[in-house]
């Protein structure tokens, strides 16, 4: 097993182990010097057998100390407090206790700005006062010697020293040191970053058996080959269980998998793809789907209205007609209808689309059947955002048209849908105001051992039918993208789709199903 370990060992690892176990102090930049080995080497190799629990690593950071150009000046020059002490005590020495600001300002070489800050030290320290303007020194100014003041002994000790560790400073200067971190521009602060290192057991043990330094064969030429000199090379072993770097690569959104997944199932199904624009009118959003115009669904509170355009095109009056009927009087259907006056101007409000199935019957009044269509795309609801809503989100919506289209039809698509997409279905009776016979599908859970409402399908009325002046039955579906997408990648709140979680979308697999059930 040693034999093993010292054959996988790099040799730059072994030169670092072998100069280690002659000096244990040693630091990078002596090891790369004495075994002609580059520094960055050097710290690689220190790593590896780090990883393989040969040696420990403990790294110390040492902040350095330096004057920088201004406190070389200030050290020079004197600090503009001491400067301003100095000029007070030259004025007092001339007889003039009380000094005008603009006297001390030019007198000390200071600048308005400087004055202003050294005002405070000078009032704490005692050294003068101010008033009216006019400073006076006290008699504890007068009597400071600024050469023993110890901000100015701290910054000749930093320059006499010229680079000192932070924990190398004498406990003399621990006051100054902290007055002066709000003055950092006196100075220059540089971390760098020191290693010690310690032999483990198992280092020691490949150290007592002996290590040899010698070349390594990284890549065979053509000329070992024919020469038959390959095998007197030495080969280090590979070491399969060493670790390596997590790599994230790129892959598609766990939402966007979903869409792709449901596309490729319709398509593969023999159905069309139709798109749509979001902004939609009213007529086509509710009122071809033979939704009344106080329905509580066209509210404010539930749907966004839209401003600009203010209006819709209308199609065909003879549409328009037709379905203005279907709301009042039920047409030809031998409905009653909704009983009440339906409104053109409502019909031509501007709304984001709250479902795309204003989509499907469009398709209808464009093509004849038989046919089969689906769309995916982006639908608006003025929902509470919470962990289970959002204000905009995806839907899936298909529609199958034809002589021989049944409810039991539809059945047998939705099954075959869900099929496909892992998951166990079962149907349970509903309503909508556009279709009957209608159902909800509901999917199986194992994980909470429930089932769970995924989507509503059904028969469109025949009042929905009538104004287009289609006479077959045609089966309607659809289903939201976002709680299918949820379930797949185990999330409980809708929300995380959409947030850029950089760490959670790198866990998710690069594979398309991303969960099955």
């Amino acid at each position: 097993m040693l034999d093993k370990i010292k054959n996988e060992l790099h040799l730059y690892e072994k030169k670092f182990l072998k100069e280690l176990s002659e000096d244990i102090n040693a630091t990078p930049e002596e090891i790369a010097e004495r075994q002609d080995m580059p520094l960055k080497a050097v710290t690689s190799a220190a790593g590896m057998l780090a990883s393989k629990d040969i040696i420990t690593v403990d790294k110390f950071s040492t902040e350095n100390i330096s004057l920088s150009e201004e406190g070389e000046e200030y050290l020079a020059n004197g600090l503009p407090e001491h400067r301003i002490l100095k000029a007070l005590q030259d004025f007092s020495s001339e007889g003039k206790d009380v000094v005008s600001l603009d006297e001390t300002i030019e007198r000390a070489g200071v600048s308005k700005q400087q004055m202003n800050f050294s005002m405070g030290i000078l009032m704490r320290n005692r050294w003068a006062k101010i008033d009216k303007g006019n400073l006076s020194i006290s008699e504890d100014g007068k009597n400071v010697d600024l050469n023993e003041l110890p901000q100015v002994k701290y910054l000749q000790f930093i320059k006499d020293n010229k680079q000192v560790p932070s924990d190398s400073i004498p406990e003399e200067y621990d006051e100054v040191k902290k007055e002066f971190t709000k003055r950092k521009d006196l100075f220059n602060i540089t971390v760098t970053q020191d290693f010690k290192y310690k032999i483990n057991e198992l280092g020691q043990e490949i150290i007592d058996d002996g290590i040899e330094i010698q070349d390594e064969a990284t890549q065979l030429t053509h000329e070992q080959l024919k020469t038959g000199s390959w095998k007197n090379l030495h080969y280090r072993g590979y070491d399969i269980n060493a670790s390596a770097p997590n790599y994230f690569p790129g892959k598609v959104h766990p939402l966007q998998q979903t869409i792709e997944e449901i596309r490729s199932i319709f398509i593969d199904l023999g159905f069309d793809e139709a798109k749509g624009n979001i902004l939609e009118s009213a007529f086509w959003n509710f009122d071809m789907l033979f939704q009344p115009q106080d329905h509580a669904a066209r509210e404010m509170q539930d749907t966004f209205y839209v401003s600009n355009p203010p209006i819709a095109d209308l199609p065909s009056q003879d549409l328009v007609e037709k379905t203005k009927a279907e709301h009042e009087t039920g047409g030809n259907t031998g409905s009653k209808g909704w009983q009440y006056k339906w409104d053109v101007e409502v019909a031509k409000q501007m709304v984001l689309r709250t479902h795309t199935t204003g989509l499907s019957v469009r398709y209808l009044s464009e093509h004849e059947p038989p046919l089969k269509m689906f769309s995916v795309g982006r639908v608006f609801r003025r929902e509470t955002l919470d962990y289970k809503h959002l204000p905009e989100f995806h839907q899936v919506e298909g529609i199958v048209a034809g002589d021989d289209m049944s409810f039991k039809n539809l059945l047998g698509i939705l099954k075959e849908f869900y099929k496909k997409l892992g998951f166990k279905v079962r149907f349970r009776p509903a309503y909508f105001p556009y279709t009957y016979l209608s159902v909800e599908s509901e999917i199986y859970v194992p994980e909470k051992k429930s089932w769970m409402e995924l989507g509503g399908s059904g028969m469109f009325r025949p009042e929905v039918l009538e104004p287009l002046g289609i006479k077959t039955q045609v089966a309607a579906f659809g289903l939201g993208i976002e709680r299918l997408a949820m379930m797949r990648c185990n999330v409980d709140d809708i929300r995380q789709l959409y947030q850029s979680d950089i760490g959670w979308l790198r866990q998710l697999p690069v594979t398309k199903n991303i969960k099955s059930f």
